[in-house]
């Protein structure tokens, strides 16, 4: 046989196997065309559950009785907000593992067993670390110094900020001046880490809203903010800030808040403190992180205290989200 015979034979092959499988494709495309239309029209847009308004977490102070009784350990502080509360997220205290904080091993624990429990570590709030407003330089320096290892702490256990305070001495001008010296420094050191400092109203000045909103303006640095307290606006034995005030000035820095609780009415209002007063000032300025349980109170044990006030939380929630 020729070259150029068998040259046709196989380019007439591979004509037909071309057109084959062109018309097969056809068929399969028109029965996919025919298959689709006999089935019902997808809508453009599928509904989609709307974004809670806040979440809720449980701060570890709301169980300090219990942990200072040592009726609980520490390690089993995430473990006990999932199982006994329905809450997946923690505030940290360091008072409860304070000789703890370069323990890698303890650490390690504490992170396997959050996780294992699935629940999510937010902060570490810091006390007894030094005034790092202090007006003396060495003694400000000392208390920066003082919480490098929680920063390290808290970035190992993967927690967004540490809280700290913003104790000073001195004038209203002072010491804004020297808490905002001392909160840079430390910022600057946990930016390096990628956690945010943030300053709770916990006493003093910092109990003034205006003072405190203030300090945070002077720092000036993404990684500082603020965690209002619904309650901590004592500025002296006698003397109290308004704390729907308050709250409203430190909410444009808020990275976290914590709903403080101390007692409920029959109808399970806290009889303090305003919530939905005070959830809608937390809502209207665009703050959709959590919101932490803070129990303090003595006439409910803990554990009913807990769950009263997030009852609370869960219901003015809801009834904001349905009135939206």
């Amino acid at each position: 046989m020729s070259q150029s015979i068998e040259r046709r034979r196989f380019l007439g092959a591979c004509t037909a196997a071309v057109a084959c499988a062109g018309l097969a494709a056809c068929v399969r495309r028109t029965d996919r065309q025919q298959a689709v239309a006999t089935q019902p029209a997808e809508p453009e847009e599928r509904p989609v559950a709307p974004k809670q308004l806040f979440s809720i977490s449980l701060a570890q102070w709301s169980l300090h009785r219990t942990l200072f009784a040592k009726e609980m350990d520490n390690l089993d502080f995430a473990r006990r907000t999932r199982e006994e509360f329905g809450l997946v997220a923690v505030e940290y205290v360091n008072t409860f593992f304070f000789d703890r904080v370069r323990d890698a091993d303890y650490l390690a624990e504490m992170k396997r067993r959050a996780d294992e429990a699935g629940v999510r570590s937010l902060l570490i709030m810091c006390d007894r670390l030094g005034e790092v407003g202090h007006p003396d330089t060495s003694k400000r320096t000392e208390a920066v110094r003082n919480h490098v290892p929680w920063m390290d702490a808290a970035a190992f256990l993967g927690c967004h900020s540490i809280r700290v305070n913003a104790a000073s001495q001195g004038t209203y001008e002072e010491q804004q001046r020297l808490a905002a010296d001392g909160l840079r420094k430390l910022t600057e050191l946990g930016a390096q880490r990628g956690l945010n400092v943030i300053v709770e109203n916990h006493g003093g000045l910092s109990s003034n809203g205006e003072w405190l909103s203030g300090v945070i303006r002077l720092v000036d640095h993404p990684n500082c903010g603020t965690l209002p307290d619904f309650g901590n606006f004592n500025l002296t034995k006698d003397e109290q800030y308004d704390r729907y005030k308050g709250v409203a000035e430190l909410m444009p820095f808020a990275k976290a808040v914590s709903a403080k609780s101390h007692d409920f009415d029959e109808q399970g209002n806290e009889t303090g403190t305003d919530y939905r007063r005070m959830l809608r000032i937390v809502v209207d300025a665009g703050y959709d992180g959590y919101v932490g349980v803070e129990y303090e109170g003595t006439r409910l044990p803990e554990p009913a205290g807990i769950v009263a006030t997030r009852d609370l939380l869960i219901r003015v929630r809801d009834e904001m989200q349905a009135g939206r």
